[in-house]
């Protein structure tokens, strides 16, 4: 019995998966707010019906898109301001690491970034949820840093979301970079340097 449920769950749990990454590849032409549930079933072979045995909505799906699509990135988002590397090295780091992300999974950042501000108010709130949850988790690491003495809770809070909103914007960056030529890309990766340098040099004289 115990055998049959296993097979079950996991064959649920195959939908389910089918379900989101077929809504992923459709999002690449279209905002959430246009998606129809039938869209997405007659791209995974199933009957509209089976749709509500995982999401209550395409609302629904799309919050669990937010949660896939922005919750493997935790990891990397640590790893550019970890504290192993001087700041030049951290910037050009973290550069190497949003642009080898986009190039992997490049549909993911299209999503977030178009319902970032999209039609769609409980994705839009899932999305504010996790960057502010990066921003939480960027400044434990800043303040690691013995650079970061002297700062207030708040002022790391800040510059924390600072460091989350650029990566946010070199990743758009990158994206709209993939069809275009190797110098349009070296072009984007010497912005997006000089940004995040810029953001250093102004920690480094925000105690002054």
């Amino acid at each position: 019995m115990s055998h049959t449920l296993g097979i079950r769950q996991a064959q649920k749990q195959k939908t389910r998966q089918a379900l989101l990454d077929a809504a992923l590849g459709l999002l690449e032409e279209q905002s959430l707010s246009s998606l129809g549930l039938r869209e997405v079933t007659r791209a995974v072979g199933v009957a509209p019906t089976a749709f509500y045995r995982h999401f209550r909505s395409t609302a629904d799906l799309g919050v669990a898109l937010v949660e896939d699509t922005l919750g493997s990135l935790h990891p990397m988002i640590r790893t550019t301001v970890s504290t192993a590397d001087d700041s030049e090295q951290r910037v050009v780091r973290a550069v190497e690491l949003i642009a080898r992300h986009v190039d992997a999974y490049p549909a993911h950042i299209r999503f977030i970034a178009r319902e970032r501000h999209g039609g769609v108010q409980p994705v839009r709130e899932a999305i504010r949820e996790q960057l502010a949850r990066f921003g939480q988790e960027v400044k434990d690491e800043l303040a690691k840093d013995p650079e970061s003495a002297g700062w207030s809770e708040d002022d790391l809070l800040m510059l924390a979301n600072l460091y989350v909103d650029q990566m946010l914007i070199t990743a758009s960056l990158f994206l709209e970079a993939q069809e275009a030529s190797s110098e349009e890309r070296d072009r984007v990766i010497q912005v997006a340097t000089r940004q995040m340098r810029l953001i250093s040099i102004g920690r480094h004289h925000w105690l002054d």
